[in-house]
């Protein structure tokens, strides 16, 4: 069997780490593994250099010229945890272009969902119908338990903790090591701040943090707002 060719659209920490985990991903059905072909970044600085061995082969667009790859955006950040979306948005490919990348180490039973795009990375443990939408992000070490659901483009930071039945709003980010009570709603766009204790429901667009988590004022507002929209999804999530 062949290898599948991928691309990762960012050359920043995350990407870096994706790319050095990638031979303990799971490989794709049908094929023997992944085969990292470059980085593609926004930042002409770092077009025809390396990053840890690996070619920066131009800007995000630099995707189409290679139409048999297999694509993830691994861009985001707590100063601008909306940007992976937009850059999805602006490469629309098709859905069996976005590769879903899955540690070894993670537990994934068959009762949960994972989205295109989804990288979940090592030790992340999924217990019984937990959903992941897509290009939703794991960083080591998150447990979601029993009936979370997990909106697109969210991010969860290493050793994030959910209890049972949290639902975690489309473009999310919950810093590391934060714990989220059972049956709480992150919503939409929202920041959680690392080490955060989450009690009570996170309105869209808020940045919370504490122990227990308070409010600290609004989230930015993107400079293009095409997705800020609210999407209801299961369980009245937006």
């Amino acid at each position: 069997m062949a290898f599948t060719d991928l691309l990762l659209v960012g050359a920043g920490g995350f990407a870096r780490e994706v790319a050095a985990a990638l031979p303990d991903f799971r490989s794709p059905r049908g094929s023997s593994g992944w085969r990292l072909l470059g980085f593609v970044d926004e930042d002409p600085g770092r077009w025809d250099t390396e990053v840890d061995g690996f070619p920066v082969l131009g800007g995000a667009d630099v995707v189409h010229k290679w139409p048999d790859a297999m694509v993830v955006v691994c861009v985001g950040s707590p100063t601008n945890w909306w940007s992976r979306s937009r850059v999805v948005a602006r490469l629309a490919l098709p859905e069996h272009r976005w590769a879903s990348l899955v540690h070894v180490s993670a537990v994934v039973p068959r009762t949960c969902e994972l989205g295109p795009g989804v990288v979940l990375m090592a030790q992340t443990v999924l217990t019984t119908a937990v959903r992941l939408g897509a290009h939703a992000h794991t960083m080591p070490h998150v447990v979601l338990t029993h009936d979370d659901d997990v909106g697109e483009f969210a991010t969860l930071a290493a050793g994030v903790r959910l209890a049972g039945g949290v639902r975690v709003g489309r473009e999310a980010y919950l810093g590391a090591g934060a714990l989220v009570r059972e049956n709480r709603a992150i919503g939409a766009r929202s920041l959680v701040g690392m080490g955060s204790v989450v009690t009570r429901d996170v309105p869209p667009a808020e940045v919370w943090a504490g122990v227990p988590a308070r409010r600290l004022r609004s989230a930015p507002t993107p400079a293009r707002a095409r997705h800020d929209q609210p999407q209801v999804r299961r369980g009245g999530d937006t």
